[in-house]
């Protein structure tokens, strides 16, 4: 008889996830030969006989993608391994060409250091890293294209990944989605892979188990695939945490399996048994000679590091004094970060520049389907709305409403200019300010007296109807200055 789940305590127990991130690296080539690989291309046309593995070919050494897992070490804080060999894991998909990966094993490139996670609540934890090793990718099975068979597409067979192991240290779905979020963003930073999940350029196996708090084993772990963004991650987790209290409570036995997540149902389902090292019969791959990295190489990769996140972080918060929400949200992207920084350059408004492109800037982009690459306005032009804002010659509304969409069409030209052209800068001559608000105030005379009365929102009718009478160029600072003296007169 099952138990009823409203009846169960799920607070007793404690997850533990640990996760492992392959990401495919940015090369011109495959890992371990000179084909190319670009996503979408035909099938089966970006391979050789070294990726396929036939008889009498050797691989060799890619000299970026080494570059690229030292970046991504530095920039975790792990150790780098001077002296490293590879590794052939044996195991017989369809898809894997030669019947076996190169990979490592015993000497990762990286190991320790950890990526720190900023939670919901404006907490943040620290995430360690096992291991960051290279290999390579195998090819891709298609279920559904053929009524009768699988088709094999050996293109991405052989092109270069890294894989990154964290410690079973992830304790929730958000932690998980969070870390996840922090890995694609300093891949991205560093421009070894474009952390694309839905193209299989970033993908993401949970290692799920539960136990009781407080015990001193883990539980049976079980590894779910197939999360094809960082949302599906969280969900599979929670799901899978969720069944495994369940089963446990339930006295069943849970095996160590591997699951496939079904985004359209919300759950898993059992795969296969979880292979282990031993199914793997690692040995010494034979044709790759030990890899020795130097400290004047090492010392010379990170002479090619960018600025972090973190980094950008601190100094947004800091030193320029942004809060929290408006830093993480600057970050997230590089372009958009340094595109912030040239903004800095032409203006000392630094909390304006941050609103502007966070918000209507971003709202263009986005309404476009472009990124800042490819957007028309350089920063100094933005600086220029924004100067113009500041010395109260035109308004925030329409700067953003009428002057921007303007100066996108007409980026050649200056805000002011454009400004002039459209009619937008905003009368601050007291003369014709009073002109403006006794005519509001003439139209309303009733209104006036409930105003007198004690009625102070009506401020906010008076105010509309001198924008209106002013055709929106009276300045706002003045004109409620004066509105409010003329209301007490």
């Amino acid at each position: 008889m099952k138990i009823e789940e409203s009846t169960i305590d799920f607070g007793k127990y404690e997850t533990v996830i640990g996760l492992e991130v392959h990401a495919q690296m940015l090369t011109h080539s495959k890992a371990y030969c000179s084909d190319p690989y670009e996503y979408g291309a035909e099938p089966n046309t970006q391979i050789s006989a070294i990726s396929l593995g036939h008889p009498g070919t050797l691989p060799k050494h890619n000299k970026q993608v080494v570059v690229n897992a030292i970046k991504m070490g530095l920039a975790c804080n792990c150790k780098i391994a001077d002296h490293q060999y590879y590794a052939r894991k044996n195991y017989f998909y369809a898809d894997l060409p030669k019947g076996y990966q190169i990979t490592q094993d015993k000497t990762p490139i990286c190991t320790g250091g950890a990526i720190e996670i900023r939670l919901k609540d404006g907490s943040t934890k620290s995430i360690g890293l096992t291991r960051i090793h290279m290999e390579e990718d195998a090819g891709k099975s298609m279920h559904d294209q053929d009524v009768y068979d699988s088709l094999i597409d050996l293109n991405r067979a052989g092109v270069p990944l890294i894989e990154i192991v964290s410690e079973p240290e992830i304790k929730t779905g958000e932690e998980a989605y969070q870390y996840l979020t922090e890995v694609r963003k300093l891949v991205r930073y560093l421009d070894i892979c474009d952390g694309n999940m839905e193209e299989g350029s970033l993908r993401c196996d949970a290692n799920i188990s539960v136990m009781l708090k407080g015990a001193k084993e883990f539980g049976t772990k079980i590894e779910v695939k197939n999360m094809n963004s960082m949302r599906n991650v969280q969900r599979a987790i929670d799901f899978e945490v969720h069944r495994q209290i369940v089963a446990i409570e339930n006295g069943e036995k849970l095996y160590m399996e591997t699951r496939n997540f079904d985004a359209i149902k919300g759950i898993t389902l059992a795969m296969r048994s979880k292979e282990g090292a031993a199914d793997y019969r690692y040995f010494p791959e034979p044709d790759l000679p030990p890899l020795h990295v130097t400290n004047e190489f090492i010392e010379g990769v990170r002479e090619q590091m960018p600025q972090l996140p973190k980094a950008l972080f601190e100094k947004f918060t800091k030193n320029i004094g942004l809060n929290e929400y408006d830093a993480q949200v600057l970050t997230e992207n590089k372009d958009i970060a340094a595109y912030f920084e040239d903004m800095l350059k032409h203006t000392g408004n630094a909390k304006a520049a941050s609103n502007w492109l966070t918000g209507t800037i971003k709202g263009y982009l986005n309404e476009q389907a472009i990124d800042i690459n490819n957007f028309v306005l350089q920063p100094a032009k933005i600086a220029e709305i924004i100067a113009l804002i500041d010395t109260g010659k035109i308004s925030n509304s329409a700067a953003s409403q009428r002057l921007f969409p303007e100066m996108i069409k007409e980026h050649h030209k200056s805000a002011l200019q454009i400004a002039e052209a459209l009619n937008l800068l905003q009368e601050s001559d007291s003369g014709e300010l009073q002109k403006w608000i006794d005519e509001a105030l003439a139209k309303y005379p009733e209104k006036v007296a409930e105003y007198k009365a004690g009625k102070q929102s009506l401020m906010g009718l008076f105010m509309g109807e001198v924008m209106k009478f002013s055709k929106g160029k009276a300045d706002p600072k003045v004109t409620t200055q004066m509105l409010k003296k003329s209301l007490e007169n």
